[in-house]
């Protein structure tokens, strides 16, 4: 079988699980080539992992000063580039597209009549039992439009439907939580204004923040240590930290549970993914959420005692396997199979 895998490039979390899939991959001897859309080229790192990977402009949002630019958004909508794109990929040497939220494999796909299956977070929007903080019949109809498929698993912390499946998280927990650093916060805001980042962390300088921005240069500023995006510097910081600062994505969030780290997020305002994200986990005692940089709300946080670990899957095999041998009808045992191990899973599994 070869594989197409289409990855949304918007933010680091689709990319951070297609890092964790193309390692299963490899290792059971999948063909994968790998495609991507959403930022520009030039702006994505660590990237040896996906070899001689294609990248386009797809579709994405804008954002400045923490929330969504409708206006902005709109000026880059290439929409006419977008269905060329669509129209020129050739998928005749692909058995399957697998889809991460990329709306160019998704559609050509469609076209080309190879089957699509989806795993993605915002996959899990389209199952009525998965909170979605509004938008309703009309949020769940555009993430369906948006990359189509035939089969969506929703990635997502609890079992809340039959097609959901938890994250992977190829990493442990320090083996003693005493490892964390009392006074170290780990912060990573990428949609916020890096100049407002440091004027909030500046009211706390018994605290050493270390702060990950797209707009940042390895350098330290008092009690504040800037460091330009890094995924070995991220994971290290994450390890001894005791609580992260950051937007509300997926990913992030799903690696601070696993490593019993404390959260604060503030949701990118306008982008619903982001205020449901947030408010299922605070919903969930998981975190607590600020809606714009708050020094209250970040003393607040700083008192709390650690979190518990949750013990999230560290092997998508299971997931492999099941897409290679063809058993894709069959969502219930993969749901069943990855969920059985996972600690603090809700009681109301489907």
């Amino acid at each position: 079988m070869k594989i197409l895998y289409g990855v949304q490039g918007t933010g680091n979390g689709h990319t951070t699980r297609a890092r964790i899939m193309a390692a299963s991959f490899a290792q059971l001897g999948v063909e994968v080539d790998y495609f991507f859309s959403g930022r520009a080229r030039d702006k994505y790192f660590d990237m040896d992992v996906f070899g001689n990977y294609q990248s386009r402009d797809g579709l994405s949002f804008a954002s400045q000063n923490g929330q969504v630019d409708k206006f902005e958004t709109l000026k880059r909508l290439k929409l006419g580039k977008f269905i060329k794109d669509v129209r020129k990929l050739n998928l005749s040497k692909y058995d399957l597209v697998f889809n991460d939220f990329e709306p160019i494999t998704a559609w050509a796909a469609k076209l080309a009549k190879v089957p699509v299956i989806a795993m993605s977070h915002q996959a899990s929007f389209l199952f009525p039992e998965v909170p979605l903080a509004g938008g309703g019949f009309f949020t769940r109809h555009l993430m369906k439009q948006f990359a189509p498929a035939d089969i969506h698993l929703g990635v997502h912390w609890q079992p809340f439907a039959k097609n959901i499946i938890p994250p992977f998280i190829p990493y442990e927990a320090p083996d003693n939580q005493c490892q964390s650093i009392a006074n170290k916060v780990l912060v990573y805001l990428p949609f916020e204004e890096l100049s407002k980042i440091m004027e909030l962390l500046r009211d706390f300088p018994d605290k050493e923040f270390y702060c990950y921005h797209p707009d940042a240069q390895n350098q330290s500023l008092s009690n504040v240590h800037l460091r330009a995006p890094s995924r070995s510097g991220f994971l290290k910081d994450l390890a001894n930290t005791s609580g992260i600062v950051a937007n509300a994505g997926f990913e992030l969030s799903s690696e601070a549970m696993k490593f019993g780290k404390k959260l604060l997020l503030k949701p990118l305002s306008g982008q619903f993914e982001q205020l449901t994200n947030a408010l299922t986990l605070e919903n969930m005692g998981r975190a607590k959420v600020m809606h714009y940089l708050s020094s209250n709300a970040l003393e607040e946080f700083l008192e709390l005692p650690m979190a518990e670990v949750v013990h999230f899957p560290s092997d998508p095999a299971p997931l492999v396997n099941w897409l290679i041998n063809r058993q894709w009808h069959d969502v219930d045992s993969l749901h069943h199979q990855l969920w059985l191990n996972v600690g603090h899973a809700s009681s109301n599994a489907a």
